[in-house]
C-alpha cells in the first residue's frame, strides 16, 4: 500500500527529486560538501544549490540511464575535483581535505596488507574488539552478552559486514566518527581527537596491516631497504616519497633494526599481534621494523585523508 506508492513515487520518471538528491550527496562524498545545504531534507525546504546548473546537468546525467558509475567518474576526473588538497596562500583556495570515512580506514589498511577479503554478500561478521565491552551494555538474560570473535576470513572482511549492536557499536569504527544507525544520517560530522590515532597505531586489525604490507615489502630479493621503504609508501599513499621523507624514515628503520636486534622477544611479541602468523622465513628482527615503519605510513595524514 504506502510503501508500495512511496517506491513509485521515488521511482517516477517525472519526480526530478531522485537524481538530485543522489547526485547531491554523491557530490558531498567526494568534496564533504554538498552543493545543496540540508541533503537529508531536499525538498522545498532544503537549502538552494551554490551551482544550480551543475547540480541540474548531473541529476539529468544521471536520470539518462541511472549510471552511478558514470556520474562519479564525471566528479573524479573533473579539473575541480583534481586539484591538490593545501592552503594556497595567494588565492585562499584549496581543495576542501577530507579525512577518509571510518570504514574506508580500516578497508584501505587491510587492502594494502593483502588481508582484506572482498567478496560479496553473506552473514555480518564479528572482528576483533576489545574484550568485556557487550557485557558492560547487557542485560543478564540477553543473548548478546558475550563477543564471540570470528575466524579465519571473518576477520578481515570489508566493514561494510562488520556485527552492529545498536548499543554498544565497533568501538574502532565508532572512534572515527562512523554512523550510531540509531537514525538515518546523511551526513556525518568528523572530529579529530588523540583516540583516533591511539587506535590507527596500536589497533589489532592496524598493527596486524602493517605487519603484511612490511611482507609485501620484504619478499622481493631484489631491492635495497630504500626500494622497500619507497614501496611500501607508495602502496599506501600512491606516490613516491620525497627525498626528505624516505630519509626520515630509513632513520627510523634503522633505530628500529638495533632496538630489535638487541631484544629478540620484543620483536616476536610485535609479530604476534593479530590471528595470522608472521612469514617464518623472514628475520623476525628486520620484519618487525618494517612493520613499525609500514605503521607510520599508515598513520600518516596523507594516508587517511582524500586528497
Amino acid at each position: 500500500g504506502r510503501r508500495l506508492a512511496l517506491a513509485k513515487w521515488i521511482a517516477n520518471p517525472a519526480n526530478p527529486i531522485t537524481a538530485r538528491s543522489i547526485v547531491n550527496r554523491v557530490w558531498q562524498q567526494h568534496f564533504g560538501q554538498p552543493l545543496a545545504a540540508n541533503p537529508n531534507n531536499f525538498g522545498a525546504k532544503g537549502g538552494k544549490p551554490t551551482h544550480p546548473e551543475l547540480l541540474d546537468w548531473l541529476a539529468e546525467d544521471l536520470r539518462n540511464g541511472w549510471d552511478l558509475q558514470r556520474t562519479i567518474r564525471h566528479i573524479v576526473l573533473s579539473d575541480t575535483y583534481r586539484q591538490a588538497s593545501g592552503e594556497d596562500h595567494e588565492n585562499y583556495a584549496a581543495f576542501p581535505r577530507q579525512r577518509l570515512t571510518a570504514e574506508q580506514i580500516r578497508d584501505q589498511a587491510l587492502l594494502v596488507g593483502g588481508l582484506l577479503v572482498e567478496a560479496t554478500g553473506g552473514p555480518s561478521v564479528k572482528p576483533y574488539q576489545p574484550n568485556g565491552l557487550w557485557q558492560e551494555v547487557a542485560m543478564p538474560q540477553s543473548n548478546t552478552r558475550t563477543f564471540e570473535q570470528g575466524e579465519g576470513e571473518d576477520l578481515w572482511r570489508r566493514s561494510l559486514y562488520t556485527y552492529w549492536r545498536r548499543t554498544l557499536p565497533p568501538p574502532t569504527l565508532m572512534t572515527f566518527n562512523a554512523a550510531a544507525r540509531e537514525t538515518c544520517v546523511v551526513r556525518m560530522d568528523q572530529t579529530t581527537t588523540p583516540l583516533q590515532a591511539l587506535a590507527s597505531m596500536n589497533n589489532i586489525t592496524f598493527v596486524e596491516a602493517a605487519r603484511f604490507l612490511a611482507e609485501r615489502v620484504l619478499r622481493p630479493a631484489d631491492l635495497d631497504r630504500a626500494e622497500r621503504v619507497a614501496r611500501a609508501f607508495r602502496l599506501v599513499l600512491s606516490r613516491a616519497p620525497r627525498p626528505e621523507e624516505l630519509k626520515i624514515l630509513l632513520e627510523d628503520l634503522d633505530y628500529y633494526m638495533k632496538d630489535f636486534q638487541g631484544e629478540p622477544a620484543r620483536a616476536r611479541k610485535l609479530l604476534a599481534v593479530g590471528a595470522k602468523p608472521f612469514d617464518k622465513k623472514l628475520n623476525p628482527a628486520r620484519l618487525a621494523a618494517f612493520t613499525l615503519v609500514a605503521n607510520t605510513i599508515l598513520n600518516l595524514d596523507e594516508a587517511i585523508s582524500q586528497n
